[in-house]
């Protein structure tokens, strides 16, 4: 019985490793594993065997199982880091990039030229002091309008030719609105910058688009003046284009008394730049605010405009039209 045993435990020793060094993948080693070692596996079958022997023959074989499965479990243990080793290599392998192989060439991205005068403003003012704020592009008419001392009997609507929603809403005409909002919800003083996308029904040309871009600032606290506007727009004006000479011609805007245009010399002749003028007080009272305490100054220009005259730019449209060969000039 003992001999017999013996040698059943040394051929499965031999069978075991055999077909142990032969597996090719983890998930056949796993499975070799449990059919040898686990606990319905063969060499648990036959160790239940020794229920049969005396008390003499029990520590002999005992012996000799476990060296069948100390040796068994070491060839699982080898094969297992061998497989995983080659598993390893096979995924680097697959990984692996080719360095004397040609790229895919990707143009380097630049900054848009709308995108870089709006980046240069806001650095300005908010290096003067200035929050940004931002509103919606989708208005109504009191915002848009009303609120900036605009009433429907205003002859001032006739000025802006404006886009209506079916539902009384309107597409915002300036970034003014954003002022208003903001008023409405903090207390002065107050200096924000407001930038943003607006529309009008302007035909489109060479110089002119139904929509463009706006950058307007307000400032609202005691004591201010027009002076304190023309230094706030001749610091900007030269942080922008340089130590050039500036002019003030006065205008009209209805939410602003008294109002100007703001003139820059470029290249021997004079070009309107921006829009200013100090708070009209009955936007003031509209927002909450008291004329008697406060005073503010406002003013805006367009982006498009600024691009085409720092970078010399003959025609707007080319400011949308996404071609390469134009944008990749900046």
């Amino acid at each position: 019985m003992t001999s017999n045993l013996e040698a059943q435990l040394l051929a499965l020793r031999q069978e075991g490793e055999k077909a142990i060094a032969a597996a090719e993948t983890l998930e056949r080693l796993e499975e070799l594993r449990v059919n040898y070692l686990g606990k319905k596996g063969e060499l648990g079958a036959l160790l239940r065997s020794m229920g049969q022997m005396s008390a003499e023959e029990r520590p002999k074989i005992g012996a000799i199982a476990n060296t069948v499965k100390e040796s068994l479990q070491t060839s699982l243990d080898q094969q297992r880091i061998a497989l995983e080793a080659a598993q390893i290599q096979v995924q680097l392998e697959a990984e692996t990039l080719d360095v004397t192989m040609p790229g895919i060439y990707s143009p380097q991205g630049r900054i848009h030229p709308l995108n870089g005068i709006i980046d240069r403003a806001l650095d300005i003012f908010v290096g003067m002091g200035y929050t940004v704020a931002q509103g919606p592009e989708m208005e109504t008419d009191y915002y848009n309008f009303e609120a900036l001392n605009t009433p429907p009997d205003h002859p001032a609507r006739d000025m802006q030719d404006t886009f209506y929603l079916p539902d009384g809403n309107l597409l915002r005409t300036h970034t003014s609105s954003v002022q208003i909002r903001y008023m409405e919800r903090e207390e002065p003083p107050i200096r924000v910058v407001a930038p943003g996308r607006v529309y009008r029904r302007d035909n489109v040309d060479a110089t002119h688009s139904a929509v463009f871009h706006q950058i307007e600032l307000l400032a609202i606290d005691e004591g201010l003046t027009f002076t304190d506007l023309k230094g706030t727009i001749k610091v900007f004006l030269q942080a922008i284009f340089g130590d050039l000479p500036i002019r003030f011609r006065a205008s009209y805007f209805p939410f602003t008394e008294p109002s100007a245009e703001v003139d820059l010399q470029w290249n021997g002749r004079w070009l309107e730049v921006m829009g200013c003028g100090m708070v009209d007080p009955k936007v003031l009272k509209s927002v909450g605010y008291d004329p008697e305490v406060y005073t503010g100054f406002a003013a805006g220009f367009g982006v498009e405009r600024f691009a085409m005259v720092l970078h010399q730019i003959d025609d707007i449209r080319r400011l949308y039209a996404s071609d390469l060969r134009f944008l990749q000039q900046f």
